[in-house]
Order: structure tokens, then sequence, then C-alpha cells
């Protein structure tokens, strides 16, 4: 049994236990509680304002939550607390197991590197280091997720809207994550862009078996790719 599969199907790999957040007087998100299985994806629908991207930041571990708690099962079955680890085992969770594909791609690429490095440096992080191996492990995924890949060297500036969140993608999915957060993942994208974004992530979340936290504000979106919904309306 490889450490992927310690965790079983029928247990949560994600459960979120009354989690709260406000900003001022403004209660963002307000005791919010579900769990989330192995290869399943939960759509969180709403309204703009309703509460919903303070919620996938807070989970995601970008915000902190007021009250609640975060609970991850890792990939050997423990289940720890996301916001009471120490940062070190938090960021190297980010690097590993998780992964968050924000509504605006610049917010998840970085923008002054080419498009192969933004792929090939998570691979690096997690301890890679063979030039040729990481460049081709960045080849192979832009092609999967159907960037150009004579845009290898290119930077994020000079791809469209729709492939910089295409690259986002490949940028999350490389390190084999277990555990996705998509914020708008389509959001501000043409609708033929979508449509055909829509088919790659759904195609991707199934072969890979995923588990995500899809935040939408389009039932269509939710329809397509989600397994159950959870709709929230201020907080």
């Amino acid at each position: 049994m490889s450490a992927h599969d310690a965790c079983n199907a029928d247990e949560p790999i994600l459960s979120v236990h009354h989690v709260g957040k406000r900003f001022g007087r403004v209660q963002a998100v307000d005791d919010v509680s579900f769990d989330l299985f192995p290869g399943e994806v939960l759509g969180i629908v709403g309204e703009s304002g309703s509460g919903k991207t303070t919620l996938v930041r807070t989970i995601a571990g970008q915000e902190t939550p007021d009250s609640g708690a975060v609970l991850y099962r890792d990939r050997w079955g423990a289940l720890v607390d996301l916001h009471a680890l120490p940062e070190g085992r938090r960021r190297r969770l980010h690097r590993t197991d998780l992964g968050l594909v924000q509504q605006n791609p610049r917010d998840g690429l970085r923008m002054g590197v080419s498009a192969g490095a933004n792929v090939g440096e998570r691979l690096m992080a997690l301890g890679q280091r063979h030039y040729g191996t990481i460049r081709q492990s960045a080849h192979d995924w832009l092609a999967r997720v159907e960037v150009d890949t004579a845009r290898l060297d290119d930077p994020p500036a000079k791809l469209s809207g729709g492939m910089q969140q295409r690259l986002q993608i490949a940028r999350n999915l490389v390190s084999e994550p277990r555990l996705v957060f998509m914020d708008e993942p389509t959001g501000g994208l043409d609708v033929s862009v979508q449509a055909r974004l829509l088919d790659l992530l759904r195609g991707l979340v199934a072969e890979l078996g995923l588990a995500v936290v899809l935040v939408t504000h389009d039932l269509g979106v939710a329809r397509l790719l989600a397994h159950r919904l959870m709709v929230m309306q201020h907080g």
C-alpha cells in the first residue's frame, strides 16, 4: 500500500468543524461544518458576498479562522489540524498534499519566471534537482493541460487568461496533491474558453482521483464538476 492509499476511502480527507471568520463587524463565515471524502468534489455555491471565497481561503490556510477547526487526514491516515501545525510543516503540506487554484491566475503564478519554471519550481520544492527531468515534467504537464509546449520558456504575461489558468492548474497538480481548493476557476473567462477548461478539469479530477472543494457562483459549473453542493448565504 502506498502512502497515497493509506487514507481509507470511507474516512473523510477533510473535516471542517464549526469554522467562523469575522472582518470587523461582518461575520463572513458563520459556524460552517462539513466533511469531504477522497475523490469527492464538493461545490460551494452562493451569490457574491455570501462568504464562500472567505470560507475556502480559511480552510485552505490563507486566512486564520476565529473559531472552529480544519482537520486534514494525511497520507498516513493521521488527522492534523491545519491551523495548529507549525508553519514549516504546514508549508510542506501545501507543497506536497494541497493545491489552491485561484480565480485570478496571476495570484497563483509567478509572473516573473517562465511557464516551465512555474511548474518546475514545485518539483524543486519537493527535492528534485535534475534539470532535464524537471524540464521534461514541465513540458509534459503543459501538454496535459493543453498549453502549447512551444510556450515553455515564455513568461505567463504572454499567455491569454485561459492559458494562464491552465498553467496555474498544471503548477498545482504537478506535485500530485490529494486535496485541491478551487476558487472560481473559470470566472472571468469567455464562455467558449470556460467550456473547454471545464472539460479539462473534469477529466483531470477523475483521472487523478482528486478531492476538491470548488467555489463558484455558477450552478452550471457546480453541476458539471461537483458530486454534491453546499449553498452559502450571509456566511
